[in-house]
């Protein structure tokens, strides 16, 4: 039998394969030949043996397929005839020639455009009834911008679907099921000018700029930690004193190295200080908890004007809840009668590293159909820098595409659901705006009668949802935070707990500085958009670390984890919230009960 080695070709580019060499092209053509393959056949047996075996097209590889596959494979019966003349061989070239239009109908879609037009997918036309009908499955379908289309199989294998492994108070009936959006109030906490809204140009500071930021922060923490202590006064960091006297400024580290007890420096401000650096000896505090660029003031002695022998830590304290204006009471009035709201909380990648076949997002909207809450928090990656196929450039498509496809899919297919979509972007998304803070995502428009319920926030946010106030961030702070903060405690705390008060203690979503190389921070939009305006009634803060729910200082902390973690399901969060009573005096947490479960 002859083979074509353009269609070979052709059958090989269908799935993203490329022959390296003639010698590859020729044991190819070996294989079709001695099986009595033809070129598409030789192609489909390759592509189910290399996907079962995770191997790449080589010709040590080729062996083994045919070895273990082709080897075993059985062989097509053949006529054999002892002598051949001229009418025997026109009957076995015209039954040749039939085989070959039999194989054609029945053969694989490459083979098929290759010879008519060039390969769409997908091949075959959907009918109007299957087109019209708003399948989230069919809007998340990969085939047309990656090469793999394989499901994850430890995904799918996954046995713990709905497991509850983290929970916050008590839910009222058991029941975990919202009204579908109705009656609630999705908004930005702060004023449109206070928030990023639109895209901005970055790159653009300078150290000058930098400093001042960072100078302005210690300024307005020292104002809190005078009231707080009862402060009179601060000293300079390098002027000597035998006294014990208070000392403001920046932690920092001597080195570029990680913090620890032995490099711990402290960095005063601009008014006392001109901002000079001088290291702090530790061995007289018996607690501690401290990272770089954390705001504090030190009691101590600095008997040379070299060394400050710290006694004492003072911390600042979190910013006041909030308490609605007086033209917002009538407003706020309202939203007090209303229901418990349902707000679940997920964050990216919302597909597996080893496929682009977004079956978790797909399972997450199967939940919030289910479920209807009320609100649907969702924060990035959706188009993961870090996935396996971003990395090695294997997507057919820009990037923007498939964010687009992905946006479409999450609002069409929860469409019946109601629920109002909360969409947060991350650093991870590659097809968006390196820069924290980060503006909102851009470029889909949402049908007119999903307009209502869409909303594109940007990263951090503050938002009032009925009058509860939720800080969120797409950002690991925490992994940035744990990998640099040094503690000693005789009781042994909790290190989330301290992460989460320096959090809600320093007034800002982003403490941290210098901060992790992989952020890229524009200190002049910090200063303006990342800082906490109140402290939230619930924070949001997704890591890679353990998932958890925590109350800390009364602020209900939630860590939903990832909707997937490598090529394993991972988890998301749901809470019930309701706006607590003007006329109470006591104040209670809004959030009545919150989870952590398995997708």
């Amino acid at each position: 039998m002859s083979v074509n080695v353009e269609i070979l070709t052709e059958e090989l580019d269908t799935f993203g394969l490329v022959i390296d060499g003639d010698s590859m092209q020729e044991k190819l053509v070996e294989l079709c030949i001695t099986y009595r393959l033809n070129e598409g056949e030789i192609v489909n047996e390759w592509y189910a043996f290399s996907q079962t075996r995770h191997v790449s097209l080589t010709m040590e590889n080729l062996d083994i397929f045919e070895h273990e596959k082709l080897s075993k494979r059985p062989v097509k019966a053949q006529h054999r005839a002892p002598i051949q003349n001229l009418n025997t061989l026109e009957d076995l070239v015209q039954a040749d020639e039939e085989e070959a239009d039999l194989l054609d109908s029945y053969s694989t879609p490459g083979r098929a455009a290759s010879q008519k037009r060039a390969l769409t997918t997908p091949e075959n036309r959907l009918s109007k009834k299957g087109s019209n009908a708003r399948s989230p499955r069919l809007l998340f379908s990969p085939a047309s911008f990656s090469p793999s289309a394989t499901p994850s199989q430890k995904y799918a294998s996954r046995t713990n679907r709905g497991e509850v492994v983290a929970s916050f108070g008590t839910v009222r009936g058991a029941v975990w099921h919202g009204s579908g959006g109705q009656s609630v109030s999705v908004k930005l906490l702060t004023a449109p000018d206070k928030s990023i809204t639109e895209p901005f140009k970055y790159m653009f500071q300078k150290l000058y700029d930098i400093r001042e930021v960072l100078n302005c922060k210690i300024e307005d923490l020292s104002l809190s930690l005078t009231d707080r202590h009862h402060i009179e006064g601060f000293r300079p960091v390098a002027i000597p004193t035998q006294e014990s006297v208070t000392f403001l400024g920046q932690v920092a580290c001597d080195s570029n190295g990680k913090l620890n007890a032995k490099s711990v420096m402290l960095q005063g401000d601009l008014e006392h200080s001109v901002g000079l650096q001088v290291p702090v000896d530790l061995s007289e505090l018996k607690e501690y908890s401290l990272f770089p660029g954390q705001v504090v003031a030190l009691e101590g002695i600095n008997s040379t004007g070299r060394c400050i022998t710290a006694s004492l830590l003072h911390e600042a304290v979190p910013l006041p809840f909030h308490s609605p204006t007086t033209e917002l009471k009538e407003e706020e009035v309202e939203l007090e009668g209303l229901e418990q709201q349902m707000v679940v909380v997920a964050c990216g990648p919302y597909t597996t590293s080893d496929s682009f076949t977004f079956d978790p997002m797909m399972d997450l909207i199967d939940a919030i159909n289910r479920d209807q809450p009320d609100v649907c928090i969702l924060l990035g990656p959706f188009v993961d820098c870090k996935h396996e196929q971003i990395e090695k450039c294997q997507l057919t498509v820009p990037f923007q595409d498939v964010f687009k496809r992905c946006m479409k899919g999450i609002v069409e297919g929860t469409r019946g659901s109601g629920s109002h979509l909360v969409f947060v972007p991350s650093l991870r998304d590659v097809h968006h705006d390196f820069v924290y803070p980060q503006p909102p995502f851009r470029g889909y428009e949402p049908a007119k009668e999903d307009k209502g319920r869409v909303h594109f926030v940007s990263d951090p946010c503050t938002l009032d949802i009925n009058g509860v106030v939720f800080g969120v961030t797409a950002t690991d702070v925490l992994m940035h935070m744990s990998a640099e903060e040094i503690n000693s405690s005789l009781g042994g705390s909790d290190r989330f707990t301290r992460i989460l008060k320096h959090i809600l203690t320093q007034r800002s979503y982003y403490p941290l500085y210098p901060p992790a190389e992989e952020m890229n921070i524009d200190y002049e939009r910090f200063q303006m958009y990342a800082q906490l305006p109140v402290t939230p009634d619930v924070l949001i803060v997704p890591s890679e670390l353990r998932y958890f729910v925590k109350d800390v200082l009364g602020c209900t902390c939630i860590n939903p984890g990832r909707l997937t973690k490598g090529q394993v399901g991972g988890s998301y969060g749901r809470l019930f919230v309701q706006k607590q009573r003007s006329g109470e005096s006591q104040r209670r947490t809004p959030c009545l009960a919150a989870q952590v479960l398995k997708i």
